[in-house]
């Protein structure tokens, strides 16, 4: 029955090459669509990652609930102690402290409501690789007393690099204390909502400001972000006894899951059509290959062939078709996903975020695999309802379609 399908697939050149195209057409359409969703989530996450929350984050236990209204009491003491414990970890490739604070900018005519970290300043520029310098430069070691300004806050007070600010802060203790800072340079991060209210310092400033040698939290970069999951599980089982908590970047940005979960549901929606496509572009080929040989099926049920072998041969058929266009839609979608990604697909900024990127599409293999089961699934569905209703026909009426 196989010899006898490929025969008969091959002796049908013209309805062969229009069924061809239409799966070859879906496939590749699907590879395409699969590898573009799939580069926006490891654009999004790289940007999540390299622009804030670096791939984990340790804290003192409770901090993550309830930090924000009361952050003197879930302080890490001693955090170089704590660093070199997180550090001797295989998968971890940096930890950096951070100190968190909240005050109000001067620049000598009005103040600005402002959110700022402390930060170590030559290890936030390897992990900050997503950050966009619009003006002046990163922050470096030998900045004792120089700010870096969210691109909002730049804009609101019209600051640009070299002028100076004054920051007011409430120390541990409750008292006001002052610092007179340069601003160094002007960044952009993934999101427009953090960059509006923004600033960094280096973290001896903060300390020096909040009246502490603690710190809120320690940032951990690591060596492959397929990692994360296995390392944040390490890390809690070695730190918990320290009643300190590790949270990945996927906790700390609940935006990812949502916007992951919203374009998923979307790219299903689109292979939904995809498929309703394939399967109708499909049957017409089908119904036109299958009703014109009427009479040679007759004559095989003639013959003494059942009804049963005539419905799987009519499959069968179908199914190396099906094979055959999702192959070459296979190497269609593949070389023309090599092809754009050269080219790059220039995108406007995700939402909530200020920066634009360049698009690739991602050769993924489990979305290969789908695409091709899809487009072969579908050509076997279109065959369905024209073989079931050729392999009843009853034989004297299919035999007068060869007269």
């Amino acid at each position: 029955m196989l010899k006898l399908a490929l025969r008969s697939v091959f002796r049908q050149k013209s309805h062969t090459a229009m069924t061809l195209a239409a799966i070859m057409g879906g496939v590749a359409g699907l590879i395409l669509a699969g590898g573009w969703v799939n580069n926006m989530f490891l654009t999004l996450s790289e940007a999540l990652i390299h622009s804030q929350s670096g791939h984990l984050q340790v804290y003192k236990a409770g901090y993550f609930a309830a930090g924000s209204r009361a952050p003197e009491k879930y302080l890490i003491a001693f955090p170089s102690a704590v660093k070199q414990r997180v550090a001797a970890d295989g998968g971890v490739a940096n930890v950096m402290a951070r100190l968190n604070f909240s005050g109000l900018l001067n620049n000598g005519r009005s103040d600005l409501p402002i959110i700022g970290e402390g930060v170590e300043p030559g290890q936030e520029t390897l992990l900050g690789s997503s950050v966009s310098i619009t003006a002046g430069r990163q922050l470096a070691d030998g900045d004792a007393f120089g700010i870096m300004l969210g691109y909002g806050v730049a804009q609101g007070l019209k600051l640009k690099p070299g002028d100076y600010v004054t920051l007011l802060v409430n120390t541990l203790d409750g008292a006001l204390n002052s610092m007179d800072l340069q601003v160094i340079g002007v960044f952009k991060s993934f999101s427009s909502d953090y960059d509006a209210r923004a600033v960094k310092i280096p973290l001896a400033a903060t300390q020096e400001l909040l009246g502490t040698q603690d710190v809120n939290a320690l940032v951990v970069s690591l060596k492959k972000t397929d990692d994360t999951d296995r390392v944040a599980a390490r890390l809690k089982e070695q730190l918990g006894a320290s009643s300190l908590e590790v949270k990945t970047w996927v906790e700390l940005n609940d935006f990812y899951e949502k916007a992951v979960e919203l374009y998923k549901r979307q790219f299903g929606f689109l292979q939904l059509i995809i498929l309703i496509m394939v399967v109708l572009s499909v049957a017409n080929s089908v119904n036109m290959t299958v009703f014109e040989r009427v009479g040679e099926f007759g004559t095989m049920m003639a013959l003494g062939n059942r009804s049963s072998q005539v419905f799987r041969q009519i499959l069968i058929e179908n199914m190396l078709l099906g094979v055959i266009g999702s192959s070459l839609g296979l190497g269609l979608g593949v070389a023309l996903a090599l092809v754009i990604s050269a080219m790059g697909i220039p995108m406007p900024p995700l939402p909530n975020s200020n920066l634009g990127y360049t698009a690739q599409i991602q050769i993924i293999p489990s979305e290969l695999l789908i695409s091709c089961a899809i487009g072969t699934g579908a050509t076997i569905l279109a065959a369905v309802l024209p073989a079931r209703h050729i392999s009843r026909m009853p034989v004297v009426e299919a035999l007068r379609q060869n007269f």
